[in-house]
């Protein structure tokens, strides 16, 4: 019984599918004549309310800042209300207002100046050595068995116990500064830059050796592409360490620079001033880091996010 029906529905359908060939349409094809064709509307896109989005990111920002406005709370409160001695921490308006004074002056943006081209040629001579040494080491493994024990040596040495050594040899000028600054932020740098290279995905190696790829092409394509993340974690803690390391360094025997002032301020009981040194240098750390996060988020643009 079923065969007969589907048998009889496939005779039906292939009458139809033959009507208009031989000239005679059926009714259907008649009526579906006669309805005008009407184009299917597009489905209109709705465009995000500007509104919300607005909201969304004065919450995300205060969400981000809420934890420093309670610090700024506290340093104003605590001297004012007498929870520690205002003359050895002054309340944070009279910071401001002192660092207000050293911009007005042109003090601040002298000795800011003197620090941050310190700061980035050490830190931009270290970068430059020890990404390509690192990549060497990483790549080829006689070349870390030779140097390992040596950078290990290197890596456990503190830069700031090295200070004297470096004024000793290269004087107190601004050689020895940018020295000391380069010592610090190579290792980091370095270090990073070898255990991204030997840490890369097996998988994507395997792949790549699979297409035949040379070694050249393999280490420009493969190779480099998945290291630059952990690259850029030891560049970002050279970053940080080169202020701490030239401050330190600025304290002794230098005539100009943001630890220079700190230093200065404290000897003539400025604390005000000293205060408002410390303060920009914790800005400028932290749009360095940040400018160092948006070039790294440039150059791994490839990365997946992990929430997709």
């Amino acid at each position: 019984m079923s065969l007969a029906s589907g048998s009889s529905t496939r005779h039906r359908t292939e009458e139809q599918r033959s009507a208009p060939t031989t000239g005679t349409p059926s009714a259907s094809t008649e009526q579906a004549a006669a309805v005008p064709p009407t184009v299917p509307s597009r489905p209109r896109l709705r465009r995000p309310s500007v509104l919300p989005r607005i909201l969304r990111v004065v919450l995300t920002g205060a969400t981000k800042s809420a934890a420093i406005v309670v610090l700024l709370l506290a340093w104003e409160l605590a001297p004012r209300f007498g929870l520690v001695d205002r003359t050895f921490l002054p309340p944070f308006s009279e910071v401001a207002q002192a660092w207000w004074a050293l911009v007005a002056n042109g003090q601040l943006a002298d000795n800011a100046e003197a620090s941050l081209v310190r700061s980035f040629s050490g830190f931009g001579i270290a970068v430059a050595v020890s990404v390509p040494l690192g990549l060497l080491i990483g790549w080829y493994r006689p070349v870390a068995d030779l140097l390992n024990p040596l950078l290990q040596v290197f890596l456990n040495t503190a830069a700031l116990a090295l200070l004297p050594v470096f004024v000793l040899l290269l004087g107190i000028g601004e050689t020895s500064k940018i020295s000391i600054v380069v010592y610090a932020c190579a290792w980091p740098i370095l270090f990073n830059t070898i255990s991204a290279v030997r840490t890369v995905d097996p998988t994507l190696l395997r792949l790549a050796k699979s297409m035949d790829l040379s070694a050249p092409r393999l280490f420009q394509k493969v190779i480099l592409p998945a290291s630059v993340p952990t690259i850029f974690t030891g560049i970002r803690l050279a970053g940080a360490v080169s202020i701490v390391v030239l401050v330190a360094a600025e304290m002794i025997g230098a005539k100009a620079g943001l630890g220079y002032l700190i230093n200065a301020s404290q000897y003539n009981f400025a604390i005000p001033q000293m205060y408002a040194g410390i303060v920009t240098i914790s800005v400028i750390g932290v749009a360095f880091n940040q400018m160092l996060v948006a070039v790294e988020k440039r150059l791994s643009s490839w990365r997946v996010p992990a929430t997709s």
